[in-house]
């Protein structure tokens, strides 16, 4: 009788990732995500206010408002916090796939959740209490000890979270239609939450603020949670990694976000462009509508990146230069992530350059700081690739997660 061997299970876990195993659509959507939260957080911190807008804007500064809160704030990080959740399932799959055991995924996954939220209390407290690398870091933990290696049954209640947001966003839209049909009481300035640790006059007065506001904010941002989520249940069907396969997903996804995502964020930047008068019992709700219909405009980017990557992905024609640029950033998101946060702290402070009060716009000063600092990343993280690097912040992550050894096993 001939016995069949079983294969050898290695019980450590593999290295990190080299670059031939990555996905050119989620690489691709975290390099143009970045663009989006340099918007988002570069006019929160010129204006100190989430979401970051002039008050009483003018000209082309009410179009350029408006344009923020339909396509930017509160679309960003849904975005960013999918992708997070899509990288979850793919470490877990190469780990599985190197003949990793379940012991050994689960505890590199939890030393790169307990990295990341390190990398983000130090971020968050030196440089930007925006940070999401600390929520992500505990969202990472959850996923490690509750959700892995559960089956297809427990990551279905991802879609009925995301279908009682839905709903959710339909009753606030009811809300505000009738607060808007109704109109009664003062009417209302723009709602913004204040962000005191980017106006203080001293870095050890900002670095001190920022010791209650990062906690808080980690705490708020775990809402997007469920979208976190809604990733590792596209990831597991390889949604982003095979975007042909799953084309009449990724179109209805795009048409249903981005309908979801500008009609709930309509109220919301009609009235920050002063284009549109709420009253003061309206006007919460409004914002509260433009944030929660923001994660389907975030799905709704996921879904755009998915159909551009089928696209290429079609034809044989060369990538161009410019999406090679982009990929290299996506593969290096975490160092561009966090040079967005050393920019805005010497251009936006008041003890530094404080450009946004030497100017006549500061709408116009923070959108277009934005996209330089986002431009500058673009261009070394090609460089960076050009020349076999990867990012500095991705390389002290994998330490941390794999060790030295492993952690150099994939190159410089």
């Amino acid at each position: 009788m001939v016995t069949e061997s079983r294969p050898f299970v290695a019980s450590t876990a593999r290295g990190p990732t080299n670059q031939k195993e990555r996905a050119l659509a989620p690489d691709l959507a975290r390099g143009a995500m970045l663009l989006l939260i340099a918007l988002a957080n570069g006019t929160g911190v010129f204006f100190a206010s989430t979401p970051g807008v002039e008050p009483t804007p003018r000209g082309l500064e009410r179009l350029v408002t408006i344009a923020q809160l339909e396509l930017v704030n509160a679309r960003a990080i849904p975005l960013f916090a999918f992708l997070f959740g899509y990288s979850l399932v793919q470490f877990t799959r190469r780990q599985e796939a190197a003949g990793s055991s379940p012991a050994a995924v689960r505890a590199v996954l939890l030393r790169r959740s307990c990295a990341l939220l390190a990398f983000g209390a130090v971020h968050g407290i030196l440089l930007y209490a925006g940070d999401i690398l600390g929520t992500y870091g505990l969202i990472g933990l959850i996923f490690g000890l509750v959700l892995l290696h559960r089956g297809d049954r427990v990551h279905r209640a991802a879609l009925w979270l995301l279908g009682l947001l839905g709903v959710y966003v339909v009753a606030l839209s009811v809300v505000v239609a009738v607060g808007l049909i109704e109109g009664a009481g003062p009417r209302a300035a723009v709602p913004t939450t204040p962000f005191p640790s980017v106006a203080a006059d001293s870095y050890v007065a900002s670095v001190h603020l920022r010791w209650t506001e990062w906690p808080t904010n980690v705490m708020l941002l775990l809402a997007y949670f469920p979208i976190v989520w809604v990733g590792v249940w596209a990831a597991r069907r390889r949604v982003l990694e095979e975007p042909a396969r799953h084309h009449r997903l990724l179109h209805h996804g795009a048409v249903v976000g981005w309908s979801a995502g500008i009609l709930g964020g309509l109220p919301m930047a009609l009235l920050a462009g002063g284009l549109l008068a709420v009253d003061t019992s309206t006007a919460p709700w409004a914002k509260l509508l433009h944030e929660v219909s923001g994660i389907f405009g975030g799905l709704g980017y996921v879904c755009l990146f998915g159909l551009v990557v089928a696209r290429l992905t079609s034809t044989s024609r060369r990538r161009s230069r410019f999406l090679t640029a982009l990929t290299a950033l996506g593969q290096r998101s975490l160092t561009g992530y966090l040079c967005q946060s050393v920019a805005w702290l010497v251009l936006a402070s008041p003890y530094t350059l404080a450009l946004g009060t030497r100017t006549g716009s500061t709408t116009f000063v923070a959108v277009g700081s934005a996209i330089a600092v986002w431009l500058v990343t673009l261009v070394g993280a090609d460089l960076m690739r050009r020349r076999g690097y990867r990012g500095p912040a991705e390389l002290v992550l994998r330490r941390l997660a794999y060790g030295r050894s492993r952690a150099r096993a994939d190159g410089r």
